[in-house]
């Protein structure tokens, strides 16, 4: 059994909200909206921080380095914004894309997904372009980073895996139909799950996603699981920090908890159940709380235990 507490509703933004990231510190994340904001919260008071950036754009994405203690801001303009938070200023703008950027993630490179089907890898030292990767003719929605390997994302509905080591495309696989906009890795590393434009939660066994990149005559992969978990698309899947739970967010404005073991429903956060989101969700954070964003302009704070 799983019981969810509505802990906070967080009101500033004025357009829809579209990213989350954690921050410097464990008990604050930042946000980021439509309107051209980035706002700091903090999580033990609920409220606001002393913290805010104006960018001349929408932004899609936040990406917290911590190795810099800067904040990468994605915007609808396809530039990627380096904001020192020690200096609390803007010291850089990448130009890798010309259409929005939609994720920016950070591991032994950085890497940020564009509606103009760019990979772009970004070296972690000096933010210079290493190497741009066309992968598709379609927006690049969402990635994330196990070892030295990446899963993207993208609108054909098809995974491009990228090996890290050698940053190239090793492997694609048909996964959605319609567009693939969330990925991620389990923590143990066994599977990687993803949510589509098709409201499915597939569960995809990494030995048989990675073995594809050993055999390039392998069969493509099936998912382990496919799960029919959302009336409309799934934009956002995360892990609690225990990896106990998995939490998804959708266009159909709810959130569902999952058993991680399982794969099994717990419960779900709504209007109606929980004074939940009235418009879609549009991303997920678990930190000390489960934090979810949306087109209703709201951040809401969820304790899950």
């Amino acid at each position: 059994m799983v019981h969810v507490k509505k802990l906070s509703e967080l009101s500033g933004h004025n357009g829809a909200v579209y990213a989350l990231e954690q921050s410097e510190t464990q008990n604050c994340f930042y946000s980021a909206s439509g309107d051209k904001i980035v706002a700091k919260w903090n999580m033990d008071s609920l409220s606001p921080e002393k913290f805010s950036a104006q960018l001349p754009a929408i932004i899609y994405a936040l990406c917290y380095i911590p190795d810099k203690n800067v904040l990468l801001a994605g915007t609808s303009e396809g530039k990627i914004h380096v904001i020192d938070l020690s200096e609390k200023k803007e010291v850089k703008v990448l130009l890798n894309h010309n259409q929005a950027v939609f994720d920016i993630k950070s591991g032994s490179h950085i890497l940020s997904a564009g509606g103009d089907g760019v990979l772009s890898i970004i070296s972690p030292e000096d933010f210079s372009a290493i190497k741009l990767l066309k992968l598709c003719n379609d927006k690049l929605r969402a990635m994330d980073i196990y070892k030295n390997v990446a899963a993207v994302a993208c609108g054909d509905g098809v995974i491009r895996i990228i090996d890290l080591k050698e940053l190239k495309l090793k492997n694609k696989f048909q996964a959605h139909t319609g567009s693939v906009y969330s990925v991620k890795f389990t923590p143990d590393g066994k599977y990687l799950l993803s949510g589509g434009k098709d409201a499915h939660l597939n569960a995809w066994l990494m030995d048989d996603v990675l073995g594809l990149m050993e055999n390039t005559k392998s069969p493509a992969p099936q998912p382990f699981r496919s799960i029919p978990a959302h009336n409309y698309a799934i934009y956002s899947i995360v892990f609690s920090p225990n990896g106990k739970y998995l939490a998804t967010a959708s266009r159909d404005k709810t959130i569902k908890i999952w058993d991680t073991s399982i794969f099994e429903i717990l419960t779900r956060i709504n209007k109606e159940n929980s004074e939940g989101h009235i418009n879609s969700v549009n991303k997920l954070f678990w930190g000390k709380h489960l934090v979810s964003a949306s087109d209703d302009r709201k951040v809401m704070v969820w304790d899950i235990s």
